[in-house]
């Protein structure tokens, strides 16, 4: 049964990383949650040994769909190239934080940004009238810094963060998702790395586990996830820039207000 969940929610999350360009880690955190609280993990190590295995499937998922999405040729490698540094140190850094923050103060801060950029991609239009580029290599690294830092923290892929970036900076729609997959895959690198590097000398883990990254999960959702990730890419080409802004911006009010019911 908590197999088939984990499943399930992999081939969510990876239709949703083609689609959306995101890591898929807000719906994989809760399910995986739920299940080391089926497997009775002690309290105090499940959110980071969620986060940790999630942004370790998020390295598999965001591999699939870079693939898929840079045979349609959309994926702006110079982009990614310059943010690429920034998002390293960033992962890393996020990890470190997240090791020392309560589950009440990560689920707050997640609640009021997943609200901020659902507004701020539901107001923007196509056309801007401001055609802005990519800040120099200092504005750039400092942004990927905190992409990748708040994206390890939440144990997510960062597109909710690297798609508005990338489309103020004149991006169209399509090229930020598909480009925020490629971004996703860094983030989700660094910052596994230091969820295995903080985790090791904690002995509360359950078996099987590379610091706070647990294999079994991580398997479960992966293999559905990477599957299904190619099917969720193909689909954005069908859709036009302002369905997929809408779409992008439907999906994190859900996941805030979700979020939102669990404080309550």
């Amino acid at each position: 049964m908590e197999f088939l969940a984990l499943a399930l929610m992999g081939a969510v999350a990876g239709v949703l990383a083609g689609l959306l360009g995101i890591g898929g880690g807000a719906i994989i955190v809760p399910v995986l949650v739920f299940v080391f609280e089926m497997q009775h993990v002690d309290p105090g190590i499940i959110m980071h040994a969620a986060l940790g295995t999630s942004l370790a499937t998020i390295v598999f998922t965001s591999l699939s769909t870079v693939l898929t999405y840079q045979r349609s040729g959309t994926v702006n490698w110079k982009v990614f190239r310059k943010i690429t540094p920034g998002i390293l140190v960033g992962g890393l850094l996020g990890a470190g934080i997240a090791d020392r923050l309560s589950s009440l103060a990560l689920h707050v801060m997640f609640v009021l940004f997943m609200f901020f950029v659902a507004v701020q991609m539901s107001r923007k239009t196509i056309a801007s009238s401001a055609h802005r580029g990519l800040p120099g290599m200092w504005g750039t690294t400092v942004a990927g810094t905190i992409i990748g830092a708040v994206s390890s923290i939440f144990g997510i892929g960062g597109a909710s963060l690297s798609v508005p970036f990338m489309t103020w900076c004149s991006l169209s729609v399509r090229q930020a998702i598909a480009t925020s997959s490629a971004i996703g895959m860094s983030v989700a690198a660094s910052a596994t790395a230091g969820y295995m590097i903080l985790g090791l000398d904690e002995p509360k883990l359950p078996p099987w586990s590379i610091g706070y990254v647990v294999l079994p999960a991580f398997l479960g959702v992966v293999v559905a996830s990477v599957l299904a990730a190619p099917f969720g890419a193909r689909l954005s080409h069908r859709l036009s820039e302002v369905t997929l802004r809408r779409i992008f911006a439907l999906f994190v009010t859900v996941l805030g207000i979700r979020m939102l019911w669990v404080l309550l």
